[in-house]
């Protein structure tokens, strides 16, 4: 969370002082929310959850997705997005990421199998993926796609909103988003009927409480569903999101233009699918060494792709030991219907994938950065990029103040 204040102070004050914390009456802060974040992000519904591992689970559901279902996962996502698919009975296949830190439609092309039933393309660190190629490929072979957009609220791909190019798209608002109620997470869809499954999946009273339709099957589901100072919290949110995104997308650029003289030394800043549109929370730099890497965050407050936690496949201990429930009957590895599928996580798997990662370094942005901060940030990566690349000693450059990386997000 970038900003919260007096605004968002004073709306869940005014929803203690009604009394009304349920989501389910008159003016509801939650519907207000749904409605609005629908529109904003130019698509037919939203539905609100309490986090965003459930928004990916109600979103695969509201798609179809169970057992006997395989489902591409890029390799460097935070581990929800493939225990999420777990979540529904079904199989995630880790892809390879090209150098853009997203999913390669490359590798989607080849990891297609005969029980390939979806994809889930992730935003990560604010960066759209190839959504055209991605789109393209889903179209032909018939698959299902669920944007991730856990990481990129806010971006845009070419103009459209991330979450509304693929069949749906999950949202995550916790504290580390870049619009946070705390916890929190939603569905966005145009389908109805994924609609309509997805908020069965939050909420399984929820026939009950807005009136069934019997076009649609009820079930059960544990339910997670918001309350209303999380629907008001949000409210203030989405009406700072757009000024944040601008302010970043300006201080990304401002330092890509600073450092583009260090092309020539080395340091090459990482591709971008949609320069203009992405959420621009990461400046990201290719390095052509891990070592190199290593050298220039040991310079300054920058972070390796590589080295966050639980991002990267090799971290997901519950996917890689096949624990995939919480009892053995119900998990989905060893279930009869995903017998022949492809259950294997391989030693060496995903190479290219970590050569990419351990070799890219990101600096953060903010919306509160000041014009002195940028400056540093900006004076900071030439000096680290002498230490990488020319082999200077650290006691040989000058690093000025600038902000301090908070580590935590990048492990949450």
């Amino acid at each position: 969370m970038y900003l919260a204040g007096e605004e968002e102070i004073e709306a869940i004050a005014r929803v203690i002082r009604s009394g009304k914390l349920f989501r389910y009456r008159d003016d509801s802060e939650c519907e207000r929310f749904e409605k609005r974040y629908a529109k904003h992000l130019d698509v037919g519904e939203f539905a609100l959850g309490a986090s965003g591992t459930y928004g990916l689970a109600a979103g695969l559901v509201g798609l179809g997705i169970g057992p006997g279902d395989e489902v591409l996962v890029p390799a460097h996502t935070y581990m929800a997005t493939a225990t999420a698919v777990l979540a529904v009975g079904a199989i995630p296949v880790i892809v390879d990421i090209d150098e853009t830190i997203t999913i390669s439609p490359d590798a989607i092309s080849d990891a297609i199998g005969p029980h390939t039933r979806a994809i889930i393309p992730v935003h990560m660190w604010g960066a759209a993926c190839n959504m055209d190629a991605i789109m393209d490929i889903a179209d032909r072979r018939g698959l299902k796609v669920l944007e991730d957009v856990c990481q990129g609220i806010g971006g845009s791909y070419e103009g459209r909103k991330l979450g509304s190019i693929g069949h749906a798209g999950a949202f995550s608002f916790n504290f580390f988003k870049n619009m946070s109620g705390g916890e929190g997470g939603g569905i966005a869809t145009s389908d109805p009927k994924v609609a309509e499954r997805a908020r069965c999946y939050i909420d399984p009273c929820h026939f009950y409480w807005q009136g069934r339709n019997d076009e649609t099957k009820p079930f059960a589901g544990v339910g997670a569903r918001a309350s209303e100072l999380l629907g008001a919290m949000l409210n203030v949110q989405l009406d700072r999101l757009d000024g944040m995104i601008r302010a970043m997308r300006a201080e990304k650029k401002k330092i890509l233009a600073g450092t583009k003289h260090l092309d020539n030394l080395g340091l090459r800043a990482s591709p971008m699918n949609s320069a203009d549109h992405d959420c621009a929370t990461q400046v990201m730099y290719l390095l052509p060494t891990e070592d190199a890497a290593q050298a220039f965050v040991k310079a300054m407050p920058a972070v390796i792709a590589g080295k966050t936690g639980r991002h990267t496949f090799t971290q997901w201990d519950q996917v890689l030991m096949h624990e995939g429930a919480h009892h053995t009957a119900l998990n989905p590895y060893t279930l009869p219907e995903n017998k022949g599928l492809r259950l294997d996580y391989k030693e060496g798997m995903c190479k290219g994938s970590l050569e990419i990662l351990n070799c890219t370094v990101m600096v953060a942005t903010s919306p509160m950065h000041s014009d002195e901060e940028v400056a540093a940030i900006i004076h900071n990566i030439d000096q680290a990029a002498r230490v990488a690349l020319e082999d200077a000693a650290l006691d040989e450059v000058v690093i000025r103040n600038q902000p301090a990386v908070d580590l935590q997000k990048f492990d949450a």
